[in-house]
């Protein structure tokens, strides 16, 4: 992962805004539609977690092997109890089945306002 991988950086001092990241994957060969499904799978629980404020999926159009992800949380501590979760902990376990490399993460700092 870029950045620091699974270790979100602290929010900066004057940070009062949502904690958000975006990322890539890969799929390995042959198996996008697999690792398109598996991603998807961990929506509905994501956006019932306390703190959650957005997690959406996308396939890029042009490259069907690529899906883009972004998060945002209330807080880095939402985000951290959600690595925590059983369906999380299972695909960070299980992701080389699908992956071609390493998730590719960037922590973001949310410039413009929520809503």
């Amino acid at each position: 992962m870029s950045n620091t991988p699974f270790g979100p950086p602290l929010p900066d001092a004057d940070e009062t805004g949502p904690y958000a990241l975006a990322g890539s994957a890969r799929a390995r060969p042959g198996m996008a539609d697999q690792l398109e499904a598996r991603l998807v799978s961990l929506v509905a629980p994501t956006r019932q977690e306390a703190g959650c404020l957005a997690y959406h999926v996308h396939r890029d159009r042009a490259d069907r092997d690529l899906f883009v992800f972004y998060e945002a949380w209330s807080d880095r501590a939402a985000l951290m109890r959600h690595f925590e979760e059983p369906y999380i902990i299972g695909f960070l376990a299980d992701r080389a089945d699908y992956l071609d490399g390493e998730l590719d993460v960037r922590w973001l700092r949310m410039s413009s306002p929520l809503a």
